[in-house]
């Protein structure tokens, strides 16, 4: 359902207030495809009294409009969207996986159309082609064809060029013209006169070549959109990963179950052990230990107690936490980075393709060598019918069918094979901004390194001693010791302690797992992660834990060291692991103990000294720099919030997939630039030859599809490389 400004509907009930009281309106915007489109909407939203910014996420369709003061026009806005031939209506993200799918199913659907327009109108169009044979139909005959050609080619012409003349007409009713135009006057006028023609009882007719066109243009568009649905908001997913309700004591301690929205600065929550902190709070009561791992990449659960403050989207661990909230879910730092990944996202929409570039180039031009054709030839002493029949053999020949292919048949091709390789590619441009790259960022825990602590040292005997401890508690070191000894019996009467350890029974005899301090031992290291276990009374053993380096990173690092990237670490993770994964990897600059604001601002950084930025990264602590950076990677194993907000996800166990995917891109730029290479000395001799009458429609025709198939099949030789 659209919304109709001048119907006097009040829009006032959408806007937002903001914690600085201004107001702000979320919209989804339907229609906007390139970078051309997005600075256009944003331009006139921008530009409305009151407005103080726009921006639109391509891929959503969301427009994020801020305004000036606490209230703001609504009505003004989707007015003036409506006007440049978008509408709007208030963003719902449900309403915009429903409009996307069904811009999918319209795509297959005129799709099929076509391919079926095409193959029978051919039924009745070989006949006449005989006629280029000498074997010419009778008069009667002839027209018989020509009329059964039209009647089953142009109604699916229509049907089939629909996305296309509706997309052109948008645009011209805004004022501008996009690659559809030409589309759309081509097979307007290539059907105006192949029904001209028969109704004269003319030599030839083009049904078929309108639909055939319309077949092919409609296979690069779907090729698109398919590339698109991988996309998806990482936004909402991490805004999903707070809880959906609060435990929240009133002031006779009961506890009440509230949603996330209705808690405020001032409440007591309740946190158990296995749940997520709803929101930013300091400790009341309690003690525990927290795992921070989504928000700072640590790999060591962090003990937590009385008096200081915990964030919403950490995981408690072991105790029972009361919490004094400290601001709204709104206002949390998980839906501040959510923010940042939001603004990260809606900047790479600004990114201009390679075929946005082009059709900035080709509208124009062809217009006008269609244009001087038809002024041209009737100044020149043709007809009217000749000077038109020229013109749309211009149209027809110069078609942006292989432009429009150029791109998405090589980004198909190279997704297939990067997905061979374990890559996920998940939009169109993606491609173009890997292959843009000059410097890699890795993220240290789950990327550098696997993700999760091993048992580095350990006597198997005292390990086995240890193992019914580890088995009774969910503290991921002991988990890591659990998983190492195997299966087993678990230890009678167990008590956990928060913050410090497990306590219990093995065999009659009361022993304790945990830190130093617990089990009653002496350690002054910190260099490495552990866990203490004794039996009451006897000396107490020590196991160290670290997260492994992954098996290639140091030939991953040098093979894109040796394609001339520079390399660094941005971790939140402690100096000491840092740097130890670094230098095991051969990275020699890095960065620890970052917040999740702290890497976006580092991405930023590195933006604004002209470094095209790859960042690598998996966790909910990396989603906001995945964003941000240029191009972005992330490891299967991430958390679904950072592979969404990653422009390809490797499944692969190893690091090498990083450097295979910069080659696959190098290769696809240069495919692609090699078909635009083709399209453009292909028009520059074929747009001469149909102005000059050398062409007709139907040669027109097979020569636009001749140019399709050879750019397909220049985009199929990355099959073939090593």
């Amino acid at each position: 359902m659209t919304y109709d400004a001048a119907s006097g509907a009040d829009f006032s009930a959408f806007l937002a207030k903001g914690k600085d009281g201004r107001a702000s309106l979320d919209l989804l915007v339907r229609g906007a495809r390139c970078a051309g489109c997005l600075g256009k909407i944003e331009r006139a939203v921008g530009e409305l009294p009151g407005v103080e910014s726009a921006r639109l996420n391509l891929t959503s369709g969301k427009l994020s409009v801020g305004f000036a003061g606490p209230s703001g026009d609504p009505a003004a806005v989707i007015a003036t969207l409506d006007k440049l031939g978008y509408p709007a209506t208030p963003y719902d993200p449900g309403q915009a996986q429903i409009a996307h799918d069904r811009e999918g199913r319209r795509l297959i659907l005129a799709l099929a159309v076509a391919g079926f327009g095409a193959m029978n109108t051919m039924m009745f169009a070989v006949p006449l082609w005989a006629g280029l044979f000498g074997q010419e139909l009778g008069p009667a005959t002839k027209q018989v064809m020509m009329w059964l050609s039209g009647a089953v080619g142009a109604p699916c012409a229509i049907y089939a060029g629909m996305p296309f003349f509706q997309s052109a007409w948008r645009s011209l009713k805004g004022g501008r013209a996009n690659m559809d135009v030409p589309i759309s006057i081509g097979v307007i006028l290539t059907l105006v006169v192949s029904f001209t023609e028969t109704f004269l009882n003319g030599r030839d007719a083009y049904f078929d070549a309108a639909v055939s066109l319309l077949f092919l243009l409609l296979i690069g568009r779907w090729l698109d959109h398919q590339l698109r649905a991988k996309a998806r908001s990482a936004a909402g997913d991490l805004l999903a990963m707070q809880a959906p309700a609060a435990a929240v004591l009133d002031g006779r301690g009961h506890e009440h179950r509230r949603p996330l929205s209705e808690v405020q600065p001032g409440d007591i929550v309740l946190v158990r052990p296995g749940e997520r902190i709803p929101v930013d709070g300091r400790i009341e009561m309690g003690a525990s230990e927290l795992d921070n791992a989504l928000l700072t990449g640590e790999t060591a659960p962090v003990a937590v107690a009385a008096g200081q403050v915990c964030r919403a989207g950490a995981l408690n661990l072991s105790g029972v936490l009361r919490l004094q909230a400290l601001a709204r879910s709104e206002d949390s730092a998980l839906a501040a980075i959510a923010r940042l990944v939001e603004a990260g996202a809606q900047s790479k929409s600004r990114y201009v393709r390679l075929a946005d570039k082009a059709a900035a180039v080709y509208v124009p031009v062809v217009h006008t060598v269609a244009a001087l054709t038809f002024a041209g030839g009737w100044a020149l002493g043709l007809g009217p019918r000749e000077a038109l029949i020229r013109a749309v053999a211009v149209l027809i020949i110069t078609c942006p069918c292989a432009l429009g292919l150029a791109v998405p048949a090589v980004q198909i091709t190279a997704s297939a094979r990067l997905f061979r390789k374990g890559v996920l590619v998940k939009s169109g441009a993606a491609l173009e901004r890997l292959a843009e790259v000059d410097h890699v960022v890795f993220d240290k825990t789950g990327v550098l390194t696997e993700g999760r602590p091993r048992l580095i040292d350990g006597d198997p005997d005292t390990l086995a001693l240890a193992a019914p401890l580890a088995r009774a508690s969910s503290h991921p070191l002991a988990r890591a010791l659990a998983e190492e000894a195997g299966d087993g019996p678990l230890a009678d009467e167990v008590t956990e302690h928060a913050g410090m350890g497990v306590e219990g029974l093995i065999g009659g005899r009361r022993a304790r797992l945990g830190r130093a301090a617990f089990v009653g031992a002496d350690s002054r290291e910190a260099s490495e992660t552990e866990l203490w276990f004794g039996f009451e009374g006897e000396a107490a053993v020590r196991f160290r834990f670290s997260d492994q380096l992954r098996r290639d990173a140091a030939l991953a690092v040098a093979a894109l060291k040796a394609r001339g990237l520079t390399v660094e670490v941005l971790s939140g993770d402690l100096a000491a692991p840092v740097w130890s994964a670094a230098e095991r990897a051969g990275i020699e600059t890095w960065r620890a103990g970052l917040t999740p604001q702290e890497k976006a601002a580092a991405v930023d950084a590195l933006a604004a000294q002209g470094r095209k930025v790859l960042m690598v990264g998996d966790g909910l602590n990396d989603a906001a720099a995945l964003a941000k950076a240029h191009a972005a990677m992330a490891p299967g194993t991430a958390l679904e919030a950072s592979q969404n907000a990653a422009d390809l996800v490797f499944s692969a166990e190893g690091l090498m997939a990083v450097a295979q995917a910069y080659d696959v891109a190098l290769t696809a730029r240069r495919r692609a630039m090699e078909n635009f290479g083709f399209a453009a000395l292909y028009n520059a001799v074929a747009a001469p030859a149909a102005m000059l009458g050398f062409v007709n429609p139907f040669v027109a025709a097979l020569a636009m599809s001749g140019s399709s198939l050879a750019v397909t099949l220049n985009a199929l030789r990355m099959k073939s490389r090593p």
